[in-house]
């Protein structure tokens, strides 16, 4: 009898041990270098995320908002340890509307209870504000803590920045879509494209890019709030972040390029020829892309971009580039989503890309009518899993940034029907 009492004893804890477990005592360190950013209630704020987190925090008027997407409902609780380098502060930390408020104070680190919310599965904002201090600072924060019944392993979010994480976590994901080739032949000559940006879907930072290759891409930007691209560059088949150590030999040749283009070279994310129309493309407008890819003689082959102007009614010659050590058709077609402005990475984006076609060396336009989804390495990692692709009326869709929850599963493959009409160009007539 006294074994059996001992038994259920024992059972009892395990259960009560599992059920500990269950209700999540997992705490996550959440550094907000790499997942927040700061935007303005009213009025103007110099502050910005750094990499070491929010410091020189001054202006009443700027929030700062932290993302976390977390894989279940529950609690969640946030502490964080908070450095004020004179006086005290008086924080207020908002999720879903529900606001609370704490108190702050010490030049050494230390861990203040923030709340606790119960909040829905799913991404969650967490916005803190300064309502009151006495000294010159509200506060210096690296990190949030967060727990509860809703914190658990599988929450996404950039955990550190190996590999210069926090700069590209705040840009977010860049998502693309993969054509399928297959029946088109190995001898495409040409490449044409249309997209579709929807009105509001078109925030700083975003580049649309159409006509992308296996040594290349075309497409269109926005700059800043003035200033939009039409963009064509070429990689040099020189492996280089730096331009400048680009061997003559495998320098990308400018040909031609149209009036008003500015043509030079790039770097950063590999090197090359680079040309850019500023063009004050509009959101609600649909634009063509169309390029060209012709092998010549000596190991070179030649590309050259055309962007049709909707509003000019005619097809504005970007440039033509030579790459050497390449003899090929255009090859790897794909287009892409991508946000280069880490400040703008909590805003949406959104394109549809529509009315595909190649047309091989000799042959008739064939339409291209069904892709693969992929996302890069911020996406892979799980790091940032605001991203969607697929088809919608028609047409391809992209989709990243701004914390949408509806993710679509990487390598997804989707179809549309073929366009309608094949693409009417006089061939001639381009410069």
């Amino acid at each position: 009898m006294r074994k059996r009492y001992w038994l259920i004893i024992v059972v009892m804890c395990v259960a009560g041990l599992s059920a500990f477990q269950a209700t999540g005592d997992t705490t996550l360190t959440v550094p907000v270098g790499g997942n927040s950013w700061v935007t303005v209630r009213a009025g103007t704020a110099s502050e910005k995320v750094t990499n070491e987190g929010w410091k020189e925090w001054r202006n009443a008027k700027a929030v700062f908002s932290a993302y976390v997407k977390l894989a279940k409902p529950g609690t969640l609780k946030i502490t964080v340890p908070v450095v004020v380098e004179k006086g005290q502060s008086e924080l207020q930390c908002t999720i879903n509307g529900v606001a609370k408020k704490v108190r702050v104070n010490g030049a050494t680190p230390k861990e203040y209870e923030f709340g606790e919310w119960t909040v829905p599965a799913g991404y969650v904002k967490i916005d803190i504000v300064g309502l009151k201090k006495t000294g010159a600072e509200f506060a210096t924060i690296s990190e949030l803590h967060l727990s509860g019944t809703s914190v658990d392993a599988e929450a996404k979010y950039v955990k550190d920045n190996q590999g210069n994480y926090f700069y590209w976590g705040r840009r977010g994901p860049s998502v693309h879509i993969n054509y399928d080739l297959s029946g088109t032949g190995n001898e495409i000559e040409w490449f044409y494209n249309e997209i579709k940006v929807p009105i509001g879907s078109d925030p700083v930072g975003s580049y649309f890019m159409a006509d992308g290759f296996a040594e290349g891409y075309f497409g269109i930007q926005v700059n800043s709030t003035t200033e939009r691209r039409v963009l064509f560059s070429v990689w040099s088949p020189f492996k280089t972040d730096d331009p400048r150590s680009i061997p003559e030999d495998q320098k990308i040749r400018l040909l031609k390029k149209g009036e008003q283009v500015h043509a030079g070279e790039f770097g950063n994310e590999g090197a090359g020829g680079q040309s850019y129309l500023k063009y004050n493309w509009q959101a609600g407008q649909t634009y063509r892309f169309l390029l060209h890819a012709e092998p010549v003689a000596n190991e070179y082959t030649n590309y050259t971009a055309y962007f049709y102007a909707p509003e000019e009614h005619k097809w504005l010659l970007i440039a033509s580039f030579s790459r050497p050590h390449t003899h090929t058709c255009l090859t790897r077609l794909h287009s892409f989503l991508e946000n280069f402005d880490p400040s703008m990475g909590n805003v949406t984006r959104k394109a549809f890309y529509q009315n595909q076609w190649v047309k091989p060396k000799s042959g008739d336009w064939l339409p291209l009518t069904k892709m693969v989804f992929t996302g890069d390495a911020t996406a892979q990692k799980g790091y940032r899993i605001d991203y969607s692709g697929g088809e919608e009326n028609g047409a391809f869709f992209l989709r990243n940034g701004g914390f949408f929850s509806n993710n679509t599963v990487l390598r997804s493959v989707f179809a549309h029907a073929p366009g309608k009409e094949k693409p009417t160009i006089d061939f001639g007539a381009l410069q």
